[in-house]
């Protein structure tokens, strides 16, 4: 069974709803998985968007969330969800706003995509303090042993 990371609130490829955006309420969508393999120690999250400031002329990858060692037998987190409200043990990482929370699109110009990348590790990671994308993919490397996506697009109105 392949791992598989789903979302109440959009479909693969579809429009993430306002609400989820800065134009919004700004709060995660609620996000589920499955098929995390047995040997799974723990899970990353990270959302980012390759298309900023403007998928016409891409220049940088914002980085929108970053979570680990999310505990393997959580199936998912609530719409909304941040610190203490996150499964026992998951441990936040810094957006492109320094922030370790999660931070919703807000593109500039033009439809954007999104990605949700989940990863199951063989290992739960040391505490690496609030980590950004790069330091927590190094920390990842070699013990990545299954991912899932979700694609969402936006774009302001």
């Amino acid at each position: 069974m392949s791992m598989t990371l789903t979302s109440s609130a959009f479909r693969q490829g579809g429009e993430i709803p306002a609400r989820h955006t800065c134009q919004g309420d700004d709060i995660s969508p609620p996000l589920e998985w499955s098929g995390v393999p047995s040997n799974g120690k723990s899970l990353a999250l990270i959302v980012d968007d390759p298309d900023a400031p403007d998928p016409a002329a891409p220049k940088v990858t914002w980085v929108h969330w970053v979570l680990y060692n999310i505990p393997p037998g959580a199936n998912g987190v609530v719409e909304g969800v941040s610190g203490a409200a996150l499964p026992s043990g998951t441990l936040a990482g810094a957006n492109n706003w320094q922030h370790a929370a999660y931070g919703g699109p807000c593109p500039p110009v033009g439809r954007h995509r999104y990605f949700f990348k989940l990863y199951a590790l063989d290992t739960t990671l040391p505490d690496l303090g609030h980590p950004n994308k790069a330091t927590l993919e190094n920390a990842m490397k070699g013990h990545v042993i299954a991912h899932a996506i979700l694609l969402g697009t936006y774009q302001k109105r």
